[in-house]
């Protein structure tokens, strides 16, 4: 009998939407064969993450063993599956598999971080296979809000796992592979050990609606606009820009991409011949010469991004267009939970501005592109697994999504971020928990989580902050009185005098008290003074900044 183990392993996405990251092995304990499924990123918040640019999963347990390592495998272009590729190979250094679509954009997002494109190597799907160590890893198509999405059949000698990757079953996506199920049954005939599978809509009660219904309700709305119509939606989803521009063609306006994503998205699907018919299009400088009742902008920024087309057109002109009265404002698009308040935020303003503002709360103008409640279960008939492992979902999607699979009697495992679980015998078994967290990426550097550089700037930001400078003479005596600059506080507290005078006037007291031993002493002097420092300041406006103290020292 085998000791050989079948594991999974995820280090991002289970217990959260982003930032995917699965790890599969194969091998003795400890010595397993190793292949990753997506890199993903989640994006940063001003409230938790203030300053951060990405965030990734810490990969450090992966790359303690990256010399295990036989494949990076990217099921789809969404950023939160290939947006950590450029960023994180350099750590990982194995061959990147994807079809040709994703390929364009991970090679683009590989030559970004001076990363070599050719490790991105293009797969065309089933039942085409790369041989990655003990794995065979073919691409099966699926729909999508993006194309050539693709789950992956993962075989193994301990059988074969199907790994969902993010789908909907829609058989006329109009961009993109429909969902073929006589394709998907013919890969669940051998068996199916294990289908790790997209929990996102699992508490939708509803089957899930193809891309090709919304194009009636579309062109209606905007032929039915008086004014300038711009329209916002996720960037890679190419079938939903491609209806929004027909809408405009059919009501004889001139279409404009506006938004850099956008742009980058249509031209690699129409590069790689995935989009194709899609209506002629004008530059944004032509906008001033066309009538404002015959354009149709098509904007990046649905999820209220600061810097995206939509918010630059809400707080003014951008690029030469500015949003008057009368104009029409979509958002062909769903809400990620969380950005709800930046959403709003540009929606107010365009509201001031006069414009008339459409969401999708009726459900006409949008379809998700994650499978629903009874399509999950469809897909569970479909494949019959012996195991369900749920992913791709909050911690209460992917519990749910366990309930589910029982009702039809699979057995389930909650597996969140962190959670090995070993496939190979009768039963799904978690055999170990590996610590999961996060990486940001500041600037151009990659922090910890807990390294605390993020946690400060909370810190700074919620209690403000106090910059002491004190100079000491050769007799360690202090040079005058030690002076201070406030940054995030009130500048007069409750006695009416300027902040930093009564900062200065209590430090200047507490030096007059010092014993020698605290005066000669660095650490103890600055200790003393970011106390006195804190106290007054809380004495003075109810609170306790964080506090820099420089001693500069004289030397004869």
């Amino acid at each position: 009998m085998s000791t050989d183990r079948l594991i999974y392993l995820p280090l991002g996405g289970a217990g959260e939407i982003g930032m995917n990251c699965y790890v599969y092995g194969y091998g003795p304990k400890d010595a397993e064969r190793l292949i990753v499924v997506d890199l993903g990123v989640a994006f940063p918040d001003m409230d938790g993450t203030p300053g951060v640019d990405l965030i990734f999963a810490d990969i450090e347990w992966l790359e303690d063993r990256a010399d295990r390592l036989d494949g990076i495998f990217i099921t789809h272009a969404h950023e939160d599956h290939v947006g950590a590729v450029g960023h994180l190979w350099s750590r990982l250094r194995a061959p990147v598999y994807c079809r040709p679509f994703t390929g364009n954009i991970a090679r683009r997002k590989m030559e970004e971080q001076g990363q070599p494109e050719d490790e991105v190597r293009i797969v065309q799907p089933w039942p085409e296979a790369v041989q990655a160590g003990p794995f065979r890893v073919s691409f099966l198509p699926m729909s999508h809000s993006i194309p050539e999405t693709s789950a992956l059949v993962i075989d193994s000698p301990a059988g074969r796992v199907v790994h969902s990757g993010d789908f909907k079953l829609d058989e006329t996506p109009l961009v993109g592979e429909p969902f073929n199920p006589d394709l998907w049954a013919e890969v669940a005939r051998p068996g199916v050990r294990a289908l790790v599978c997209d929990s996102t809509n699992v508490m939708s009660p509803n089957p899930g609606r193809s891309e090709a219904t919304l194009g009636p309700a579309l062109e209606q709305l905007v032929a039915s606009s008086a004014g300038m119509v711009v329209a916002t939606t996720f960037a890679s989803n190419v079938a939903r820009v491609r209806t929004l521009a027909q809408a405009g063609k059919a009501a004889g306006r001139s279409v404009v991409l506006l938004g850099r994503a956008m742009r980058r998205m249509v031209t690699a699907a129409v590069d790689t011949g995935v989009l194709q018919d899609f209506p002629a299009t004008v530059p944004v400088e032509d906008c001033g010469q066309i009538p404002r009742e015959n354009l149709m902008l098509i904007v990046t920024g649905s999820q209220g991004e600061r810097r995206a087309a939509s918010a630059q057109l809400a707080r003014g002109k951008y690029l030469g267009v500015e949003m008057k009265e009368g104009d029409l404002f979509l958002f062909s698009s769903k809400t990620i939970p969380g950005n709800e308040r930046d959403v709003l935020r540009i929606i107010n303003a365009l509201s001031e501005r006069g414009v008339d503002v459409v969401d999708d709360s009726a459900g006409i103008y949008h379809v998700s592109g994650h499978a629903n409640r009874p399509d999950l279960q469809r897909m569970h008939r479909l494949m019959t697994p012996q195991f369900l492992i749920p992913m791709h979902g909050e911690h209460r999607h992917l519990r749910e999504h366990v309930k589910l699979g029982a009702e039809s009697g699979i057995k389930g495992v909650l597996a969140p971020n962190g959670t090995m679980v070993d496939l190979a015998g009768n039963a799904p078994r978690v055999v170990d928990y590996v610590d999961t967290g996060r990486t940001y990426l500041d600037g151009t550097v990659q922090i910890g989580a807990m390294d605390g550089v993020v946690r400060d700037r909370i810190r700074m930001a919620l209690n403000g902050q106090i910059v002491i400078t004190l100079i000491m003479d050769e007799n360690d005596e202090p040079l005058g009185e030690p002076w201070c600059e406030i940054m995030g506080l009130p500048k007069v507290g409750r006695s009416r005098a300027p902040l930093t005078d009564v900062l200065e006037h209590d430090l200047d007291q507490f030096l007059g008290r010092a014993d020698d031993d605290v005066l000669v002493d660095d650490d103890k002097l600055t200790e003393g003074l970011r106390r006195a420092a804190r106290n007054t300041a809380n004495a003075e406006i109810g609170r306790k900044p964080e506090v820099t103290v420089v001693i500069s020292r004289l030397v004869v």
